[in-house]
């Protein structure tokens, strides 16, 4: 085939080629500005844009600025949200409940990394602070996503204590180095962090189950009290439901109690490969 006849074939091709198109309203465009700082004025002033949707309107997206004094601020990120709802915006949507980086509730993506609000200081960011909500998850309204599916697969999971023994008359005993094992799985809280900064959850989110519900996965396979291995390991033998892990760990990168997910996958597919050996 000659230069020209390639060419002419190369440009057939390109003409074959899938158009995408983002959905209608689905881009972020700029939005409006609530106050600015004084001129001259006393204080530190910081930067916040936030990331606004509702699903009333049929608008799209947009980010909105506003403008506060840290010196009348708590130090952290959820400081800075809760001050602009407060006496800024009413309008402003978010989760919040502990403050202690606790339950998990004020996840977002603050200056283009998940983490919780709750402690994320602001001194750690420099210029202006930018806030989204947890990435490919739907939104219910601003920094709200929908964790609905992500709880139903922690739930598939079965994340609770399955024996055939009976029931001990006090507690179900455990020896000090069967609990250690447990160490690094126990403190998820299910913030959402890892399994929305991963790119396997990204596109196969509908059968791949996310590092979140793989690592309390592993927490019960490792318990010595539990007496359902078996049947756990083979709810997990699929090619999606575990496998599409490929240890890019991002997942350990983001996770605020500092876990690592992709460990604990990673121990999984192991226990799932000697039982077969």
């Amino acid at each position: 085939m000659s230069a020209l006849q390639l060419a002419v074939a190369n440009r057939r091709n390109e003409k074959k080629m899938v158009e995408l198109t983002l959905p209608k309203n689905s881009k972020v465009v700029e939005g409006k500005t609530w106050n600015e700082a004084p001129k001259g004025g006393k204080g530190k002033w910081k930067t916040v844009r936030v990331y606004r949707w509702t699903p009333d309107d049929g608008a799209n997206p947009h980010m909105d600025t506003y403008s506060i004094n840290l010196a009348e601020c708590g130090p952290m990120v959820l400081d800075a949200i809760i001050k602009i709802k407060n006496e800024i915006d009413p309008t402003l949507t978010f989760r919040r409940s502990c403050r202690e980086g606790i339950c998990g509730s004020c996840a977002m993506n603050i200056d283009g990394t998940n983490t919780l609000a709750c402690t994320k200081p602001i001194s750690e960011i420099s210029g202006q602070v930018t806030i989204y909500p947890l990435p490919h998850m739907s939104v219910v309204k601003d920094l709200v996503p929908d964790l609905t599916h992500f709880y139903a697969q922690h739930r598939s999971i079965e994340p609770w204590l399955q024996t055939e023994s009976p029931t001990p008359e006090k507690e179900w005993q455990q020896s000090k180095e069967d609990r250690e094992k447990l160490d690094g799985l126990y403190e998820c809280i299910l913030c959402a962090c890892c399994s929305s900064a991963c790119p396997s959850y990204w596109w196969n989110s509908d059968r791949f189950l996310g590092p979140a519900a793989l690592l309390q996965a592993q927490r019960w396979v490792v318990d010595s009290r539990d007496e359902a291995t078996g049947e756990r390991l083979d709810d997990l033998e699929d090619p999606f439901r575990i496998y599409r892990c490929h240890t890019i760990l991002n997942c350990a990168t983001v996770c605020p109690k500092g876990l690592n997910p992709g460990k604990a996958i990673a121990e999984l597919k192991k226990k799932m490969v000697e039982r077969r050996v």
